[in-house]
């Protein structure tokens, strides 16, 4: 090799050097300290810069509901006629995503959905067949089977309590659903003792009487009101009464409210103390609860 060509080598290697050299000697001084030799040539202290505010989040991003996602596809099931699978999503909806907006929509759904079955003497499940013997009545058949005459009669088509013969089958269903009242979502629900829900009802008013905490308590009674007069299940004005569920250690009724019902005379109308469901509402729980079922009465907020 010759000489000339050797020191043309040489001289591109350093100039490569010295221009490498050059350009992290500038890094290190403008933008972020290297360390090392640099360090030594330039010292370079840089003072971190504080966070003055968050990024804002993309309001043009959807918002994620997986419980509306659920709700879509039960709405497919029941399209295509599969009414158990969609019920089995309804009921994910409402309790796996309570807070979704298509909670209430599914609470609603699943509810009429539940008490058709629980109400058909069609479908036996939960439901049993009394065998009348001598000397029975309906009051005795429906505290031996911890239910009601109310579900009783509608559950074997009656429309009033006929005379029992001895060998007569009855349809009975026990009833051991537990209440739950929120307040300050002003609804009533059933759910069974497993925890699983049954329907949710709205409730038209309340007065809580001073009320504000929790309480847990039961039904102890259950009658009803023709005018200004109470009657009990079995009289003969009963089934036309307006129905009133009393609950033990408080003066809380759980009652029906009609807004536009005119006063007889010298009939007291007022609500009272308690919860006021519709006269439609209630008369369906009049067929599903019975004194000695639960309720809880969640606190009324701060």
């Amino acid at each position: 090799m010759r000489l000339w060509t050797l020191i043309k080598l040489v001289a591109g290697a350093v100039v490569l050097g010295v221009t490498v050299f050059t350009v992290m000697l500038v890094w290190h001084v403008q933008h972020e300290p290297l360390g090392g030799i640099f360090s030594e040539l330039v010292p370079v202290q840089f003072e971190p810069k504080p966070v003055v505010t968050l990024p804002q989040a993309d309001a043009t991003l959807p918002e994620i509901d997986p419980g509306a996602k659920v709700f879509e596809k039960a709405g497919e099931l029941i399209a295509v006629g599969d009414l158990i699978g969609a019920r089995e999503k309804l009921r994910t909806v409402v309790s796996v995503y309570p807070r979704s907006k298509a909670a209430p929509e599914a609470r609603r759904i699943v509810g009429e959905m539940n008490l058709d079955e629980l109400l058909s003497a069609s479908r036996m499940e939960g439901k049993a067949v009394h065998i009348v013997r001598s000397g029975e009545s309906f009051l005795g058949i429906a505290a031996q089977h911890n239910t009601t005459l109310d579900c009783i009669l509608h559950l074997n088509g009656l429309l009033d309590l006929k005379r029992l013969h001895p060998g007569e089958e009855l349809i009975v269903m026990p009833l051991e659903l537990r209440v739950q009242i929120d307040p300050a979502r002003k609804v009533l629900s059933l759910w069974e003792g497993s925890g699983r829900f049954v329907k949710e009802y709205s409730l038209l008013s309340m007065n809580l009487s001073g009320q504000k905490g929790g309480l847990r308590t039961k039904i102890t009674s259950k009658s009803g009101l023709v005018g200004n007069r109470r009657v009990t299940p079995g009289m003969k004005d009963y089934r036309d009464s307006a129905k009133v569920f009393a609950l033990e250690k408080t003066s809380l009724q759980i009652r029906s409210l009609d807004p536009a019902a005119e006063p007889a005379d010298g009939e007291d109308l007022t609500p009272g103390a308690g919860f006021h469901l519709s006269v439609e509402d209630l008369e369906e729980l009049a067929l599903l609860l019975r004194p000695g079922n639960e309720v809880e009465i969640r606190a009324a907020g701060p």
